[in-house]
């Protein structure tokens, strides 16, 4: 005799619900599970029979189940919610990414009698944007600026070399992870990577750090200590800031550089230079060596091979890429959910000119953490100063949005010289995607030379 639960079960399943591809279910005012079709049955792991009479949160274990459920705030607000992207545990314990979109049921009167909830797996769609993510990333630098991308294809070249190398930049344009990569791409990767900020320190403490002191070299130096090169090893010695050192510090540096050789601060033998060296400065070096405030000598021998570094407002096309960057990386460090930026708030970063460069855009995305509580960072977050024309803002985020990406399509056509196919692959789309898309936003395409 087949039980009479099981029965029920059977037939109350919904053929339309179970056609459908994405997960749909239903809750009563308690919050109990009222339908549950295939699909929901197959993204998350757990049978319908399973699902039917539970409290929603307890089947689905999602990341905003505590602080901001969808079908609360539907319930609340009486609005649907619509496409938001979550993520719940399945029951094999695996995190899945979902989007999800949430509204009111209703019967035939129109009385309230619960929620219903329809979610589509991600996963694909993830597991996609890690591959693009990982072929615009090059030993922990992110950019898909032709000029970046030329610099990654450097690197490799000239890791193994002993040559020093002089890295070129505004602050905060990535200056360390350049040195960082050229030292992890060498054959001295497991060596010390040691950085020295010479603007940090005075000169004669400078001198200490890098060089180190002998016992009784001066009033307390008790005992013998290293200095950076000698902690560097056979690995690699960062120093950055160059241009900050003084007069006295450079003859010493040049003959570093020269001789492969420095003395300890109340020394009487040469110690031998065996780490690599890679300076880097923020400051026009040519033109302080014609002021007189840098020695030409050193200049020449530090700059044997230059990295120029282009600062963010000459890369815009990677602040979305940054901006996804960020964003895993503080809801990894906050245990947050937050999936992406309202149009408005992208559009204002897309035109802001980053005088702080990379490690500006960083500190706002951090600081939004901090003042957003939902799934989305909203312009109100950002900083003042990122919003000094946001009464010119067109008053539709899909007008915003489209104002955004017509601008970098024309930059990417104006970097190439019009040729669409290229313009296609900086941008990461395909080229009939690039063709539509210049259609539909009215984009002329520029005169190829």
């Amino acid at each position: 005799m087949t039980d009479c639960s099981e029965q029920n079960s059977r037939d109350l399943r919904d053929p339309i619900l179970d056609s459908i591809a994405d997960g749909v279910f239903s809750v009563d005012p308690d919050w109990r599970i009222t339908s549950f079709n295939r699909a929901a049955e197959r993204i998350t792991g757990i049978s319908r029979e399973d699902a039917i009479g539970q409290i929603c949160c307890e089947v689905f274990k999602a990341s905003i189940c505590e602080q901001a459920c969808a079908l609360r705030e539907t319930l609340r607000t009486g609005k649907p919610v619509i496409d938001r992207k979550i993520f719940i545990i399945d029951i094999h314990g695996n995190r899945i990414p979902i989007s999800i979109s949430a509204s009111i049921l209703r019967d035939t009167s129109g009385s309230v009698i619960g929620g219903v909830e329809t979610f589509r797996d991600l996963s694909q769609v993830e597991t996609l944007r890690k591959e693009l993510h990982k072929s615009y990333s090059f030993a922990d630098i992110i950019s898909r600026s032709p000029r970046m991308l030329k610099l990654f294809d450097l690197l490799p070249r000239i890791a193994d070399s002993s040559i020093t190398v002089l890295i070129i930049g505004e602050s905060g344009t990535g200056k360390e992870l350049v040195a960082r990569a050229l030292h992890n791409l060498s054959s001295r990767k497991n060596k010390p990577f040691v950085a020295v900020n010479c603007g940090a320190l005075p000169g004669n403490l400078l001198e200490s750090e890098l060089f180190g002191y002998r016992k009784g070299a001066f009033t307390d130096a008790r005992t013998d200590k290293p200095g950076r090169f000698t902690l560097a090893g056979e690995g690699t010695l960062f120093l950055d800031e160059v241009g900050e050192l003084d007069p006295n510090l450079q003859v010493k540096l040049l003959r570093v550089v020269e001789e492969k050789t420095y003395e300890p601060l109340g020394g009487i033998r040469s110690e031998t230079v065996r780490c690599r060296l890679v300076a880097a400065t923020n400051q026009d070096l040519v033109q302080m060596v014609s002021d007189g405030t840098f020695r030409e000598d050193l200049y020449y021998r530090i700059n044997v091979i230059s990295l120029e570094l282009p600062p963010l407002r000459d890369r815009v096309e990677d602040i979305p890429l940054l901006i996804d960057h960020f964003i895993r990386k503080f809801n990894h460090l906050h245990h947050r959910s937050v999936e992406c930026l309202s149009g408005e708030a992208m559009t204002l970063l897309m035109k802001y000119s980053f005088p702080g460069n990379i490690r500006e855009l960083q500190n706002f995305i951090e600081r939004a953490f901090v003042l957003s509580r939902g799934d989305t960072i909203s312009a109100e977050h950002l900083p003042d100063q990122v919003k000094p024309n946001q009464a010119r803002l067109p008053g539709s985020e899909t007008m915003t949005l489209a104002q955004m990406e017509r601008d970098l399509i024309r930059q990417a056509l104006s970097r190439h010289r019009g040729n669409r196919a290229n313009a296609a692959r900086e941008l990461g789309i395909h080229r009939t995607t690039l063709y539509r898309k210049m259609k539909t936003l009215g984009i002329g395409n520029p005169d190829k030379s």
